[in-house]
């Protein structure tokens, strides 16, 4: 996933035997690791209710009958499961489910039931009796039309203003409010699924994929190979598909599907370069879905079927580097997952440091190291407003008792991957990159944790050298909050000649006569970060008449300059900026918009007005977070 600065993106014989037998399909070798690391995994996961030790989920079948009047889901979860103690009671996770029937075996036994206290952040437990040799649980239940995943669009919220769309975000914890499941990272399925919608509808999930509609309204789904609750999805709406090459295809409304197209021609490019670094993709197909503009994220990993938000449309294929965040994705997360949320930064600074090696590959270190400028400079935001001395700032996190939300910060992305940046400069790329492989292999379609991780770091890099491991640092990085006293701030050679043209302006040359030709978004978006927080209105209107700030068509750029139009009270701004935050949803552009309006009276009583008409289309996802801020 792609977020806010974000929260606002060893093998031996055994792999070697494991690599040899892999295929598209979960082979009884994968499955029963996949068990044993669940109850290993979710035993620990406070924000779970799960006890996948005793018995635990091993595949479902999915039956959804999707209502957009009533916005509910009506569905039936069979699970497959497996009692490993002989335990009387399975338990599953539910939030805001209306639960009306439980049955047992392929007979359909109604069996009893009970639904746990509530707790915030995690619902109720859903205990279902069952006997030792049950088999199947089979749950019929009815969402509330207020489900925290499920996001229902009228159709003036969508591109094509015709039909209504309904997407689903199930990260971190949010699954357990469209299925009654065992939500814990550390648990994977396989699953099956039907899906029945309006007839002039298509359904999508994160499994094989129709490629038209049908005249029925119904659709059937396939995920062969083992994944975990959050990477349960669904979306329905009028969607077309585009082939862009033979394993990837794009999914977008009639009236997005030319500019997203042209925007993601270079997703071959992409998937060659990661299977070069990393090896085989292991999930058949790589497509995306470009969602209306309410989704809260850049990008959401969903295995087969990547949700990514239309503000990367930037007409100039600038803001693919979320693409590659969501294709790594591929290899760290998805094959490869965090056991808990306290691990988060296994997934995701895995991610952006595999991000950055496919945009190396791709278009050159220099461009790799733009990226990495950025997320150095997100990285400082987070640490500034974290506290650099917040235990919130280590890898390892500790979230009992609170929101998993709160541990999706850019320290488990960008810390997280300079870590790994450090790993790699101390042994090498090239025996990095060997590890790493290794790593994937081991580890594929299993959950993992820091402790294992660092274990396999010790055994399979180190080994027992001491002075490599006091360059590695563990302990700095992983347990200690900030960064290490050693670290080195990374530099960019184009960053350095925006550099020169932003001292240049800085002592007095008119911004049109500034040497800008080429400059990517990357660059824009490092010379507006670097402008003073105070500007008189002749600075500003100056930067505006130039560069066009205020009507710029890339979403990056004029979330940057909306701050500096609110800092210096350039009105002339106001009417975009109320656009831009009444049609986007994206929580990363949000928050820090909403904040820096939020920061003066004046500015608070715009900024609620504004929020009371754009509330409506953002998703629950954003809307936790800015009802907060906003009181």
């Amino acid at each position: 996933m792609r977020t806010y600065h974000r929260f606002l993106m060893g093998l031996g014989l055994a792999g070697s035997l494991y690599l040899a037998s892999c295929s598209s399909t979960t082979n009884e070798n994968e499955t029963m690791t996949t068990e044993q690391t669940a109850s290993e995994q979710s035993a620990k996961d406070v924000h779970s209710f799960a006890k996948p030790a005793e018995a635990v989920a091993k595949h479902l079948d999915l039956n959804i009958d999707v209502n957009f009047e009533q916005k509910v889901l009506h569905g039936t979860a069979s699970y497959l499961i497996e009692n490993k103690t002989g335990t009387d009671e399975i338990v599953f996770d539910t939030r805001g489910l209306e639960i009306e029937k439980v049955y047992l075996g392929d007979a359909q036994e109604e069996t009893g039931f009970a639904l746990g206290d509530e707790k915030e952040f995690l619902g109720r437990p859903l205990s279902v009796k069952i006997k030792p040799d049950t088999k199947k649980v089979t749950i019929q239940y009815k969402t509330s039309p207020d489900a925290a995943a499920l996001q229902w669009l009228n159709p003036q919220q969508t591109a094509g203003k015709k039909y209504p769309f309904l997407f689903t975000q199930s990260q971190a914890i949010l699954a357990r409010t469209w299925i009654p499941i065992q939500d814990s990272p550390g648990i994977r399925i396989t699953y099956n699924a039907e899906v029945k919608v309006p007839k002039e509808l298509l359904a999508v999930m994160s499994a094989s994929n129709p490629v038209e509609k049908n005249a029925s309204g119904v659709y059937t789904f396939e995920m062969k190979q083992p994944i975990p609750s959050y990477l349960m999805a669904l979306s329905v709406g009028d969607l077309v598909f585009r082939e862009v090459g033979t394993q990837t295809g794009i999914y977008a409304e009639p009236a997005t599907i030319e500019a997203a197209a042209y925007e993601f021609a270079e997703m071959d490019k992409m998937l060659v370069a990661a299977e070069k670094l990393y090896g085989k993709y292991r999930w058949d197909r790589y497509d995306l879905l470009v969602l209306p503009p309410s989704f809260p994220f850049g990008g959401m990993e969903n295995p087969r079927l990547t949700f990514v938000t239309p503000t990367v449309l930037a007409k100039d294929r600038s803001l693919t580097s979320l693409i590659a965040h969501e294709l790594a994705h591929s290899w760290s997360g998805n094959l490869v997952t965090n056991g808990t949320w306290n691990d988060f930064w296994l997934n995701e600074g895995f991610t952006v440091y595999f991000e950055r090696r496919i945009m190396e590959e791709i278009y050159g270190k220099d461009y790799a190291d733009m990226l990495n400028v950025l997320g150095y400079q997100d990285l400082m935001n987070t640490l500034n407003d974290l506290g650099k001395d917040s235990q919130d700032t280590r890898l390892k996190l500790d979230l009992e008792g609170r929101d998993p939300d709160e541990g999706l910060t850019d320290i488990a992305y960008e810390k997280g991957s300079f870590f790994l940046q450090n790993i790699e400069k101390a042994v090498g790329r090239e025996r990095f990159d060997e590890f790493l492989n290794n790593y994937f292999n081991t580890f594929a379609f299993q959950s993992t944790n820091t402790d294992k991780f660092l274990d396999f770091l010790q055994k399979e890099l180190i080994k027992g050298d001491e002075e490599l491991a006091k360059k590695i640092n563990v302990d700095g990085w992983v347990y200690s909050p900030g960064l290490p006293a050693d670290f080195k701030v990374p530099t960019s050679a184009r960053f350095a000649k925006v550099e020169e043209a932003f001292q240049s302006w800085k002592n007095g040359t008119p911004a049109a006569q500034l040497s800008t030709k080429d400059w990517s978004s990357h660059e824009w978006l490092h010379f507006i970060r670097m402008l003073p927080e105070q500007m008189s209105q002749e600075q500003m209107a100056d930067l505006d008449k130039a560069f066009n700030f205020t009507n710029s068509g890339n979403s990056e750029v004029l979330a940057a300059w909306f701050i500096h139009a609110i800092q210096n009270n350039y009105t002339t701004a106001d009417e975009a900026m109320e656009q831009f935050l009444t049609n986007v949803g994206r929580r990363k552009f949000l928050v820090p918009i909403y904040k820096a309006l939020a920061a003066t009276p004046e500015g608070k009583k715009k900024a609620l007005a504004i929020y009371a008409k754009a509330r409506p289309n953002y998703h629950a996802v954003s809307t936790v977070t800015l009802d907060e801020m906003l009181k």
